[in-house]
């Protein structure tokens, strides 16, 4: 049977890409550091992407305590549409030495709610499809490659 550690470590970050927070939640009261950048501990749960109820979104969820700082932080990031990424990495279960990266997801904070025993920051994607929001940009095939030229797409 083979043990294999992981860690999720957030970086957020405002919309003009200045940090505000690092956190990572795999070695209790622990500094990890990644190249240059340290991530301090916080206890929280990560719950991947997951389509919304009625589809049009994905999402994913953060877990933490509720504490009065978890819920200012989390309050802020709400308000200021701050972006959370978040890298998992597998872990030496022996040393606890990072190994190599496994995912990378990057959210925009859009809501939170909470009660006696959990906070609970909601995470979207950066496209809403009901607001009609999306990053200003344009595909062209320069950027990803060939692009359709008509409406009529099968995939065999």
């Amino acid at each position: 049977m083979t043990i294999q550690a992981t860690t999720n470590f957030i970086t957020v970050t405002d919309r003009a890409g200045g940090v505000q927070h690092r956190y990572q939640n795999g070695k209790v009261g622990e500094v990890i550091r990644i190249g240059s950048t340290n991530y301090s501990y916080l206890s929280f749960i990560y719950r991947g992407a997951t389509r919304n109820r009625t589809g049009d979104n994905l999402q994913a969820e953060l877990t933490l305590a509720p504490n009065a700082i978890a819920m200012n932080i989390a309050r802020q990031a709400v308000a200021s549409n701050w972006l959370v990424r978040i890298d998992t990495y597998t872990m030496n279960p022996s040393t606890f030495a990072v190994g190599r990266q496994l995912t990378q997801d990057v959210w925009v904070a859009s809501s939170f709610s909470y009660d006696p025993d959990k906070l609970t920051v909601v995470l979207s994607s950066g496209i809403d499809a009901v607001g009609a929001s999306a990053p200003r940009g344009t595909l062209t095939s320069t950027l990803v490659g060939a692009l359709p030229s008509t409406a009529q797409i099968r995939n065999q």
